[in-house]
Formats: structure tokens, C-alpha cells, sequence
């Protein structure tokens, strides 16, 4: 039977969140519940026809692709994986389909942004440590209602953030490199400059797409621009912030704190120096996960996969590698 290897369920929740029943009548399907080291993936997943991942969890480099001699088909969840060579799998022939999302989990990481937000400035992670430990109130928290809440980044995502702090009675300003006073207004938000953002914001929110002209876009200079009652919070990608420059202004008190849900290596070593700053809330990347966003994910990875099995794929991201798949996979995968 068609091996299928399903990565990163760290939940071991995957195999419940659709209806695998027509894929397992035609495929041996094993799902690994931890991060797959790249310097273990050729020995591991070497046997697989099949791969899905789950958005950008498992980077998979040419190196990786090339190492997998029966690998045939990758289905992602979301609309692309940045992590994955699309052109190494289009030259070995490997269709690659994506998921649309339609679950109704859109909400879930702008709903994460508040939540961290209200944790870090009412300071919820550490008196609910201290209360474990017995104690009872130790900190001063601060309201978000009249706090100016600055946006790096109004698309999608930064645009319900708007909608939700304008709820809790902040004021929203906001900045990109592509933002228009227009589109900011229908946000209700104001575009502002970037250091203006920086240094007249109450709560900083990143809410930009991570390419090379979003990586390091918040640094130590633009660190330096807000105030010690200021806090950073990040719920797009790790290496939008220089890591080092916001430990170094947190281990300083030059700002507040920060609230972080995503990171330069994921999953976060056991070690690293963010998981002793009492002033940082941390979360393990929980920006789209749930449930409503995980039934959506995984029932149309099923399609995909049944697509792919039938010889007929959908969603595929790399068109090009469909010329280069064999008859036998066109008359049907088996």
C-alpha cells in the first residue's frame, strides 16, 4: 500500500480532525507526533510516497526532497509552505497541494494577538505562576482601553486586529511599506511612519508577511524608538524581530515586555534565553491553531490526497511538475 507520512501532529489530534476512512482503505498512514530534525528526515521519511505537513512547521529543503527516493506527492496546509523548496519537488516531478483555509480558523490569530496583548500588560502568566506557588497578588497590570495600538502590518490579519483593539477602546495607528491613508482609514487606523509607530505606540503588534524585505524590519534601532512602558507583541514570524536586540532591551527594562507566539528556530530549544525573562508571556505558535482551523486543514489534505491517489490532483501549487509525472500516476496512484 501507498505510505503517507503526516508530520508535526504535535497534538496527536490529525488522524481525528476529518474523516480519514477512504484514505486508509488505500494507504498505510503513520503520523510523527514531534519536530523531525533535517539530519533525521532522509532516514525517517524515506520510506513515504506521500508527505502532508501542517503549514511551515518541518522545513523541507532540496537537500531533504532529494534524500526521499519514493516521495511523489506533498500536501500542505495553508496556501503555500515557505519552508519548502517548490522547485526542487517540481524538477522530481512532485506535485505539490495546498489548502484553502475554508474551516473558518481566519480568526484564530488575530483572536491570539489580543489575547497576548491582555496577558502581558495584566501580567496573567506570572501571577498565575505565583499562585501556584501560593502566593497572591504581586504585580500592577495596565487597561488596553486608550492605549494607542501600532500595527506593523493592516492586511488580512492586522485588519481584525484593528477591529478588535478599536473594541476594547484603543486608538489604532499603522504602518507597511505599501500602506495608503485610504486603506488604513477603512481600518479605521491611521498610517503613520514607521518611526512614529515605534515610538508613539502603547502595545507594537507585527502582523507582516516574512519575506526578505520583512526580515529584521523591527531592530535594535527601532527597539530603541519605544518607551520602557511600551510592549512588543508578535504573532507573525520570528525572524521579523532581531531576536538578540529585543532579549537585550528586555533583559534592560528599556521596554515593558513582549508578547511572544513565534520564534527564530521553532520549536524554541529548552535553553534558550527567552524562557528565563520573567517579563516576556511565550506561546508555542498558536496563532492558527484550532479546532474550527484544524477540521478545515485536514479535511481538504484528505481531498488532496484522494485527488492525488485518483490521479487527477488539486489545488497543486507547482503545475509543472504534472508534466513530469508518469502515466501510471495519470490512470490512477495505488
Amino acid at each position: 500500500m501507498t505510505k503517507i507520512a503526516l508530520l508535526d501532529d504535535y497534538q496527536q489530534v490529525a488522524l481525528a480532525m476529518a474523516d480519514w476512512g477512504p484514505v486508509r482503505a488505500r494507504a498505510e498512514i503513520t503520523a510523527f507526533d514531534r519536530n523531525i530534525p533535517l539530519g533525521e528526515a532522509a532516514r525517517l521519511l524515506a520510506p513515504f510516497e506521500i508527505v502532508c505537513h501542517v503549514r511551515e512547521r518541518m522545513a523541507f529543503p532540496r537537500a531533504v526532497i532529494d534524500a526521499l527516493p519514493h516521495l511523489r506527492f506533498i500536501a500542505v496546509t495553508g496556501p503555500a509552505h515557505r519552508g519548502l523548496d517548490l522547485a526542487a519537488a517540481t524538477e522530481r516531478g512532485i506535485a505539490v497541494s495546498h489548502t484553502t483555509g475554508r474551516g473558518g480558523g481566519g480568526s484564530a490569530t488575530p483572536e491570539l494577538a489580543i489575547a497576548l496583548m491582555l496577558a502581558v500588560t495584566r501580567r496573567i502568566a506570572l501571577e498565575d505562576r505565583r499562585m501556584r506557588q501560593g502566593l497572591w497578588q504581586g504585580t500592577v497590570g495596565t487597561v488596553l482601553r486608550g492605549k494607542i495600538l501600532g500595527l506593523l502590518g493592516l492586511g488580512r490579519v492586522g485588519a481584525q486586529v484593528a477591529a478588535l483593539g478599536a473594541a476594547f477602546g484603543m486608538k489604532i495607528i499603522a504602518w507597511s511599506s505599501n500602506l495608503t491613508d485610504e486603506h488604513a482609514a477603512s481600518c479605521g487606523a491611521r498610517r503613520v511612519e514607521k518611526d512614529v509607530l515605534f515610538r508613539d505606540s502603547d502595545i507594537v503588534s507585527l502582523h507582516l508577511v516574512l519575506g526578505e524585505r520583512s526580515r529584521g524590519t523591527v531592530g535594535a534601532r527601532e527597539i530603541a524608538l519605544m518607551r520602557p512602558t511600551s510592549y512588543l507583541v508578535n504573532t507573525a514570524r520570528g525572524p521579523i524581530v532581531d531576536q538578540a536586540a529585543l532579549i537585550d532591551a528586555l533583559r534592560r527594562g528599556a521596554i515593558a515586555g513582549a508578547a511572544l507566539d513565534v520564534y527564530d528556530e521553532e520549536p524554541l530549544p529548552a535553553d534558550h534565553p527567552l524562557r528565563t525573562l520573567e517579563n516576556v508571556v511565550l506561546t508555542p505558535h498558536l496563532g492558527y491553531v484550532s479546532e474550527e482551523g484544524y477540521r478545515g486543514f485536514y479535511a481538504e489534505t484528505v481531498e488532496n490526497v484522494l485527488a492525488f491517489l485518483d490521479g487527477k490532483p488539486i489545488r497543486v501549487l507547482n503545475p509543472d511538475a504534472l508534466a513530469r509525472i508518469g502515466s501510471a500516476n495519470r490512470g490512477g496512484y495505488h
